[in-house]
């Protein structure tokens, strides 16, 4: 394995839910505990996808219920909803290559007369837009088993309520 090649990953990823959490008028608490968790979940994923073999979407989902589980555990000691800590850290996740592939691939499907051409851009189009649908789905439920197999901690006094 290289170490450097997924500490890599994880950083970037890291940054980029740091860019996430700001547009959200977040708490001070999430600039401390986002990059955190979407360095573990990237990092998992990237290490799951190319020294495990497994593909894109099976990774994200266990390294989105990896993510919701690390979330669960800030969530309760910061006293914040967990979805503050998990839903920036997993938009990193998004297989926007993949969107994008497909979109490109109904573009030229479009552009192109000749009917060759087109039959070369529908499996194109087909399977990466099944590969970005599956991936964000895998997100979505894997990010919610841990919310809710930990619902009381969802439902912890947060800060700002009275005691």
């Amino acid at each position: 394995m290289d170490l450097l090649l997924i500490l890599e990953k994880g950083f970037f990823a890291a940054i980029a839910a740091l860019g996430f959490a700001a547009v959200g008028n977040p708490s001070k608490a999430a600039f401390r505990y986002v990059p955190i968790i979407a360095f573990f979940g990237n990092a998992v994923r990237f290490t799951l996808m190319h020294y495990a073999g497994l593909n894109i979407a099976i990774a994200t989902f266990f390294a989105a219920v990896l993510a919701g589980f690390i979330a669960v555990g800030f969530a309760y000691h910061a006293r914040y909803p967990i979805e503050v800590f998990a839903f920036p850290a997993l938009l990193p996740m998004i297989p926007g290559q993949f969107a994008y592939r497909s979109i490109l691939g109904m573009i030229r499907f479009m552009e192109s007369t000749q009917e060759v051409a087109q039959e070369q851009y529908v499996p194109m189009i087909i399977s990466n837009l099944i590969t970005a649908l599956l991936t964000m789905f895998a997100l979505g439920v894997g990010v919610a088993i841990p919310l809710f197999m930990c619902y009381k901690a969802s439902f912890r006094m947060t800060r700002g309520e009275a005691k």
